[in-house]
This record gives structure tokens, sequence and C-alpha cells, in this order.
């Protein structure tokens, strides 16, 4: 995996002590229980040089370009403009790459109706690099911890790490900041609570009266301070880059591609010789796929992407997907042989085998894993090696001839918020918190709002 990089930046006349890795900082995380004090993710700014605001020109070209995000202008932000503009060569390349995944981003906003201006949120977040990985393990362009990643339905697994996907993680990002603004109802205070989780904010408005970033800014974790600082600041450098004298550099991603769903298990490097491309290219347009291995099947398809080939390629291409033998080749021309094993589908249960996880399993037989482990009665996500688990919710029943016979189908609920497992159960007939639990395969019974749960009906 991709280390983040660190530079340091030395700006003497702003004070600025240190800059972290992967920008101008350290690629941070989405965090959507607690803060993380142990990591400095922005340059520490000491007693910010104060601004004139009235009539000042960053003030003028910040009010110009604001859309549906306030981008306000004070000394804060003056001080994150002179950091990122003195980076020209680093903003260079950004500006380059986002002419690959801001139309990406750019989608998944509109879908969800997310403002479009926060796309640059994802520069100070990994500097749009798909493999950026935070010390405490946020991954991705859009850098999800793993638990928030699973609640906005992102799948991790032995195959994959969706984290790193720009598409499945733009779409989980929009929804968060949706569901953050739906609480807050300001969008800064979403961006902030991108940063810190919702909690931190929801701590910082009780303790300062106010629901305004600036009125609360105190109150929140050191790194967020200086987080929605910054996003204003690399939005003024976007859109002014040519009066700050930054330079745009190529686009070191194909901007022609063709999406292929595959339902066989795959390796990118059969890919790339058939299709006569680098490996390395095919790598970092699908950058999700840990192995090298596209791991689709029938009932859970995965997307490739591809440079655009010529047509007389289809043909050759087909034939590979469709080939369950196949050869995977490493960016370092290392070969191995692989061969799909395909799940039984005509047995009700699965053999664990070494080396496989209960996540690995699901996706194989295109099921939940929370389905999984509710029917094999399981509470952990270990996977024991001779196991035999249940792989259906029918066979599940069948299989249990002690069991008495009931209605197993169920309703869902989306979680609200101030839900709680109590109140929820509280509200449907002969349900109990220990039968939602073990229903969506709850350890702690944690709820999020917006995050949907089934509700078992009988």
């Amino acid at each position: 995996m991709k280390k983040v990089s660190t530079l340091i930046i030395c700006l003497l006349s702003l004070q600025i002590v240190k800059a972290t890795p992967s920008s101008v900082f350290q690629a941070t995380s989405l965090a959507a229980q607690t803060a993380r004090r142990d990591t400095v993710i922005l340059p520490a700014i000491k007693k910010p040089t104060p601004v004139i605001v009235q009539g000042n020109m960053f003030k003028r070209r910040l009010d110009s370009i604001k859309q549906d995000v306030p981008l306000d202008y004070n000394e804060y932000v003056q001080s994150y403009i002179d950091v990122y503009t003195h980076n020209r060569e680093e903003m260079g390349r950004v500006l380059g790459l986002t002419k690959y995944y801001f139309p990406i981003y750019e989608k998944a906003f509109r879908d969800a109706g997310i403002p479009d201006e926060i796309k640059y949120l994802s520069i100070v977040e990994s500097k749009l690099d798909p493999y950026a990985i935070s010390r405490v393990g946020a991954a991705g362009p859009w850098q999800f911890m793993f638990t928030t990643a699973k609640l906005y339905g992102l799948n991790m697994n032995d195959y994959v790490d969706d984290r790193r996907d720009p598409i499945q993680a733009s779409y989980a990002a929009a929804a968060y900041l949706k569901d953050a603004y739906q609480e807050f109802g300001d969008w800064l205070l979403a961006i902030a609570s991108y940063n810190c989780g919702k909690s931190n904010v929801e701590h910082a408005i009780d303790k300062a009266g106010a629901n305004d970033f600036w009125a609360i800014r105190e109150y929140l974790p050191a790194e967020t301070r200086g987080y929605v600082p910054a996003f204003i600041a690399v939005t003024y450098v976007m859109k002014y880059y040519n009066s700050v004298n930054i330079i745009p550099q190529a686009c070191s991603m194909p901007l022609k591609t063709d999406t292929v769903m595959v339902n066989k298990y795959i390796a990118l490097g059969t890919v790339a010789n058939v299709l006569a491309v680098d490996i390395n290219q095919l790598t970092i347009l699908n950058p999700a796929y840990t192995r090298l291995i596209v791991n689709g099947t029938n009932n859970a398809p995965r997307r490739l992407v591809i440079p655009q080939i010529d047509k007389t390629k289809y043909g050759a291409l087909y034939e590979a997907l469709n080939n369950s033998t196949m050869v995977a080749v490493a960016p370092h021309a290392t070969v191995a042989t692989y061969r799909e094993e395909k799940p039984e589908k005509n047995s009700p249960y699965h053999k664990v085998k070494k080396g496989e996880t209960l996540d690995g399993i699901a996706d194989a037989y295109g099921v939940e894993l929370q389905e999984l482990k509710a029917w094999n009665h399981l509470h952990s996500n270990k996977a024991v090696v001779g196991q035999m688990l249940k792989i259906s919710e029918t066979i599940s029943q069948q299989a249990d001839t002690t069991a008495v016979k009931r209605n197993t189908s169920y309703i869902t609920y989306k979680v609200k918020r101030g839900d709680t497992l109590s109140g929820i159960a509280a509200k449907f007939d002969g349900v109990s918190v220990e039968k939602i639990k073990s229903l969506n395969g709850l350890k702690n019974g944690q709820l999020q709002p917006g995050m949907t749960i089934k509700i078992g009906k009988g």
C-alpha cells in the first residue's frame, strides 16, 4: 500500500511550523464516532496575521465563486491559501488529476444533491490519491475508516477495498455529508464533522450555544479547527490557480475509459495482456482490487475500468472474461497461476478453508455478512477453519429440524437521530433488542442515523 509522504513547509512570515503527509498535510480520516487528537493533519499556524477584510481581493474572489457552501474569509483561511500557493508544483499535479477524478465526484454529488464545490474536500483529504492511507488506517481518496466505510455500504475483504474505489467512495462520502447536513443544517458544520465526527460537532455546539462553525471552532478538536479553513483555501486555489502562477500538469490518468461488469474472478494482469496495456495503468484505474484480481460473481458482478480500446479487441477481452483459468501478473512481472474456486451452489453449507474470511465467503455466495452471521449465530467476523456454515436463510430453516417453524420475513427501518434499539423495538410487536441485534449482526448495539436495519416479523 502506498505510504503518504511527508512534506515540510517553512513559511517564516506565517510561523508555520509543521506540515503533514499526503498533500500539505496528512490524509485525514472520516471518524463517525470519536475525534482523533493523535493525528496532526494540518500545518500548525500560530497567531495568523490579522487581515483587513473590507475590500480585500481574496474576500471578493471567494464571494464571487460562492455557491451553496459559505466561503468565509479570515486570517485562518489566508494562512492556508499561503500554504497551498507555496506548493505550486504539487498543486499543479493535483490540478492535472482533477480532469479524471472530478467528473466522478461531480456525478456522485449531483445524484445525492450535494453542493458541487465540496468535491475540493478530497484534495484536503488525500491529494486525489486512491492509495492514500493515514497512520490510523483511513484509506482512499475520501479517507474512510473501516467502521464508517461499512456503515455507508463500502466493502472490504480479501480481494477488495472499496474505500480506494473513487466511484464507490464518492457515493459513500456524499451519503455521509448529506446525513450530516440534514442533522446540522449547515455545510461548514457537515464538513467539520467529516473530519472529527458528528458527536464532536454536537458537543461543540452545546458548549458554544451556537450553530455556526466560526462560533464553535474553539471547542472543536485542534485538527478540525484548521480543516474547514483549509477546505475554503483549496477551493480558492483551484479556482484562481492562474493568478498565483500554478501551472496544471498533464493528467497521468487516461481520460477516455470504458466500464465492463465482470461476473468471474479475473486477474488484472490477464486483462492487461489481452488489451496490450500497461498493468500499472490498469491498476490505477481499478485501485480497489488489493490482489489485482477482480472478484466478480454472478450474484455480485464487479466493475472493471479499462482504457478506451479499439472495438476489435472486445472479442479477446470477452474470451478472457469468460475463462475461469487465468494468469495473474504482478506489477513487477512476477507470474503466478490462479484458478477460480467456485462455491458449490447446490450445497446448503460451506466448509471454511484455510485463509478464508467471513467477508470473502459472504461475497462469494452473494449474501450479506450480517445475514451469514445471523444464520450461523456468530458474534464475531472470525471464520474457523473446518466450520460448516449455512449459506442460505431458507436452508437454515430447513436444516434446523428442532426449531419451531416460524415466519422469518422482515421489514426494514431507517434509523433516525435519537433512535435507540429499545425505542425501535417498542414500535413493533414481538420485537426485542436482542432480536434486532441478532438479525442485523450488531455486536455493540450502536446505531448511526441513516443506517437501515432489519426488523423481524412474527
